[in-house]
């Protein structure tokens, strides 16, 4: 099982991506080894960078997805993958890692954001 997390950084120590489809990269981990790979986001700044985000973490192979926020059209596209959205989350990668471990995070029923969102 790997999980994908949002993060602007480059360690587990990095505060976690607020923004879904905007985060700069997603940290690609694997919650048993803790072994992790990094994944450069380059969503389209201009318009359907949620969508483009939830085709490219579907790519990854991840069961589940954590995040700050997530928008309704990357939601609809992470759900149809079969991919468990975790949202709301703060903290460090490996804060939020440690809490989805531990059974502390609830899986989202929707988005929790509108599309377009600042």
């Amino acid at each position: 099982m790997k999980i994908a997390i949002t993060t602007n950084g480059s360690n587990l120590e990095a505060p976690v991506g607020q923004r879904f489809g905007r985060a700069e990269r997603f940290m690609v981990i694997d919650p048993a080894t803790l072994e992790y790979q990094l994944v450069e986001n380059p969503g389209d700044p201009a318009q359907g960078a949620g969508i483009q985000s939830a085709e490219r973490v579907a790519r990854l192979g991840v069961s589940a997805l954590i995040t700050g926020h997530c928008g309704p059209k990357a939601y609809r596209v992470l759900q149809a993958a079969g991919i468990e959205v975790y949202v709301g989350a703060q903290g460090s990668v490996a804060e939020v890692l440690e809490q989805h471990r531990q059974g502390r995070l609830q899986p989202a029923v929707g988005a929790d954001v509108e599309g377009h969102w600042v």
